[in-house]
């Protein structure tokens, strides 16, 4: 100012028309720079008012809606959970959701967070968290000084906790930086709102739910149980500060493949937690020396309980109504299937037929709704339990011990060398990495060549994912060799399905052989036929001669069957007797004096909604069925003749909490009651004195209950159907492919690769009384058909050497 005023004083004295040289360098001195800064200092003024008017309309644009995307207020108040379809169990257990981004499973509360994690989350990630309102201006303007400016990567970062959780959440991935740079206004606006919403501990709680820690440990009560086996409550100091630490970059700080780095950046929050006043020195000395130890263990979020339950529903709900240009050709079961699906279950295409209040549909990641299933968690669990049990310490390990060193492994060695390497190379060409290949431009020599090099990969057993070194087509034969199976449980009564196990593994198996799967179902399509016969006037007291029949298609060609184990050869039988010890012979003699015709038409009204051709050797199991289907059609011998469908859901809740949909049982009449309790009587001894034996001697089950099993040829699939007066289940046991099966005949039959489950399942069944299923409970029957073959007297002969005879089909 003084200047300014010395300027204008000398000016005066020296007149204003005082002669001066036009480049005179005392008029420029006078003149210029005072108009100068005049101008300089009104153009700051006008940049730092436009610059603030412009960031003002653009933060309240972006407030608005009008730039980006900023969520609801309702949004903000639960966002986590707030949009994503909740299933619940028939137990009031949660199966999980549906959202987009599947990593909101293992929910931790604050309650639940170890003081050190809070405090070492705080000192590391945001100091002044506790002060600021969501944006921490000081930390900004430094971060834009001296990362920005001067180039300090030891600047620190600007954002804080609660910016961070707003990119968590609301933030897609981007690659540019101009994207990102665009992104952090729309962030400290979210995080401002979130502040408003939200106490300190809750935004604390929902960042550390929210983050993802690797290996599947999405949260922090997974990261917990991943790298420490621990829950978040339990945590010692150093293993919070860990994963704390992981925070900054999880993949360059990831303790399984950087540990030296890891260490040091632990040591880093130690530190910090000393800046902030959280530890002192000598504590902080004392803990860095400590080395860091991991009780590792891969988790899996697609593992949980039910999930191909889960999957099926998914992909239920969401199904659009069938249009065949959307079918392959070799689809064409499966289109008929989706089609009448769409006409006839209210569940297929629930979200599609049904619509909003504003005219669009449903959708199971946005809106919010709870699915309640019919599922029980605890028999869910018991299921899920019994495969394990058998498939992985008895059943898989048989199978390698028959396989081990055999060159033809896992195959039969019924196949020749060029049929196993035609399904090897099926295999290999079905898979993402020749697909990817061949996209790059490999050609076939190279793929071939790639898929004979050992890499490091993860693969199956049922002591869990195993970190190893193997080739592709290795891997293929590993996988190959790995028996599957599925398993189903309903209510006879009111068709709600109790528990579903679609294979071995979800993650790597996701082929659901419950619902989606076929395989020829063996002599469990027996009492299909037996009841047939019942309807037109046999009864299980009938007798005839036990010999091998012939019979004759309809173009004249014999079909002979065969009968292994046959006892009782040109002796006189009981149809009872036949079905007990499941004679193919009996079974033929039957489909003799009927129509395949007719047996097709009845497997309809059984609920079989595949092709199957109308041809003699029906009778021994050669329609492909799945196991969902032969369920329901059980469901008629222990429900007075009547089939229930199966029913996955109970009801639907918008995210209002109101009822927008219930499913209520579907049955159809299938047998007269006389007929149904005939066909009773017959299953009921079928265990009690037949093929399902084992299910007495071997899990010490009394309760009343009827089955049948069943092998296929060659023993390529193990069957297993058995219900009780309130509950029937289903079990399937094979290979991926039909080559791959057991050789020999004691562990292939379906009594020892399906029963077995079931008896497992059932014995925790009984074993868990709060489910409410009794080993006294009896079916309900009239006198006069408790017994249809009163009269009959039964020789010795009839039962003996039960236990080790199982059927096959020719």
């Amino acid at each position: 100012m003084k200047e300014i005023k010395k300027n204008v004083g000398h000016f005066a004295a020296n007149g204003a028309g005082s002669h001066r040289k036009s480049g005179d360098p005392t008029n420029r001195k006078l003149h210029l720079p005072s108009r100068g800064r005049q101008r300089f200092i009104a153009a700051i003024w006008i940049t730092a008012g436009s610059i603030a008017a412009l960031v003002f309309i653009i933060f309240f644009a972006i407030s608005q809606g009008w730039i980006g995307y900023v969520p609801a207020v309702e949004q903000l108040e639960n966002p986590i959970d707030r949009y994503a379809t909740q299933l619940i169990s028939a137990d009031g257990k949660s199966l999980g959701s549906f959202s987009y981004s599947q990593d909101n499973r293992f929910y931790a509360s604050y309650q639940d967070l170890s003081p050190d994690l809070v405090q070492a989350l705080i000192a590391t990630e945001d100091v002044r968290f506790t002060d600021h309102s969501g944006i921490d201006v000081r930390g900004l303007f430094r971060a834009i000084v001296k990362r920005g400016l001067m180039g300090q990567r030891s600047g620190g970062g600007g954002s804080t906790i609660t910016q961070q959780l707003a990119k968590q959440l609301y933030s897609p991935s981007v690659e540019s930086l101009t994207e990102r740079l665009l992104q952090k206004p729309i962030e400290w606006v979210i995080a401002v709102r979130l502040e408003r919403y939200y106490t300190k501990e809750e935004i604390i709680n929902m960042y550390l739910n929210k983050f993802d820690f690797l290996h599947n440990a999405v949260g922090i009560r997974s990261a917990a149980q991943s790298y420490f086996g621990k829950t978040p409550a339990t945590l010692t100091t150093e293993e919070a500060a860990m994963l704390i630490g992981m925070c900054k970059n999880p993949s360059y700080y990831n303790p399984i493949r950087y540990p030296e780095r890891t260490l040091e950046r632990r040591n880093t929050v130690f530190r910090q937690m000393v800046k902030a006043g959280f530890m002192t020195e000598a504590r902080c000395e004392e803990l860095s020396a400590k080395p860091i130890v991991l009780h590792y263990t891969q988790l899996d979020h697609t593992d949980g309980i039910a999930p191909y339950f889960r999957e099926y529903l998914r992909v239920t709900m969401m199904a659009k109504k069938p249009e065949r240009s959307d079918y392959s050709k070799w689809q064409q079961q499966k289109y008929l299937d989706d089609s009448l699906a769409w006409e006839t279950n209210p569940l297929y295409g629930w979200c599609n037929k049904n619509r909003k209040a504003n005219g669009d549909p449903y959708n199971l990641y946005t809106d919010g709704l709870k699915v309640y299933t019919t599922i029980d968690s605890r028999m869910q669990q018991y299921a899920e339990e019994a495969i394990a049990e058998h498939l992985g310490k008895h059943l898989q390990p048989a199978f390698f011990r028959e396989k081990r060193r055999k060159p033809y492994a896992p195959f039969s060695e019924d196949i020749t060398e060029k049929q196993r390497k035609d399904i090897l190379d099926r295999a290999m060409k079905q898979s993402d990495r020749y697909r990817a290949l061949k996209q790059a431009g490999y050609s076939e020599k190279k793929i071939r060549e790639n898929f004979n090099e050992k890499v490091e990969m993860q693969v199956f057993t049922w002591k869990g994912i195993v970190d190893t070194t193997m080739s592709p087509i290795d891997s293929i034969i590993y996988c190959k060799s790995l028996l599957r199976t599925a398993f189903m449980a309903m209510d006879v009564r009111t068709g709600q399905v109790k528990a579903y196990v679609g294979g071995i593994n979800f993650d790597k198996f996701r082929y659901d052989m419950v619902t989606t799967g076929r395989r020829q179902i063996g002599s469990t399509m027996k009492p299909y036929l037996y009841s047939l016969a019942m309807i037109e006037g046999f009864t299980p007291c009938d007798q005839l001669l036990h010999v091998q029949p012939v019979l004759y298609d309809e173009g004249g060609n014999a079909w002979i069957p065969r009968n292994p184990g046959a006892r009782r050869i040109g002796e006189m039988v009981t149809v009872q007797w036949g079905l007990q010890v499941s004679s193919n012979w009996v079974t033929a003699y039957l489909m003799k004096q009927l129509s395949p015709y007719s047996l097709v038409r009845l497997l309809r009204s059984y609920g079989m909604h595949s092709h199957i051709d109308p041809v003699v050797s029906i009778c021994l199991g050669t329609p492909d069925i799945s196991v969902s289907e032969m369920v329901s059609g059980y469901s008629v011998f222990a429900n007075k003749g009547i089939r229930v469908e199966p029913l996955y859901v109970t009801r639907i809740e918008d995210s209002f909490g109101n009822t927008i949909a219930t499913f209520a049982p579907q049955v159809n009449e299938v047998l007269p009651e006389e007929a149904a309790y005939k066909m009773l009587y017959m299953l009921r001894s079928v265990v009690d004195g037949g093929t399902a034996g084992r299910v007495r001697y071997g899990y010490d089950i009394t309760a009343q209950m009827g089955g049948k099993t069943g092998t296929t040829q060659n023993n390529s699939d193990g069957w297993y159907m058995g219900f009780t007066p309130s509950l029937v289940a289903g079990c399937w046991v094979g290979g991926e492919d039909r080559s791959i099966h057991f050789d020999k005949m004691d562990e292939g039959q379906g009594a020892a690769m399906a029963l077995p489950i079931y008896g497992l399942f059932m014995k925790k069944v009984y074993a868990d009384k709060k489910l409410g299923y009794s080993q006294s409970e009896t079916f309900d029957v009239p006198k006069e058909y408790a017994n249809p073959c009163r009269g009959y007297v039964p020789m010795e002969s009839d039962y003996s050497n039960h236990t080790g005879i199982d059927d096959l089909f020719n």
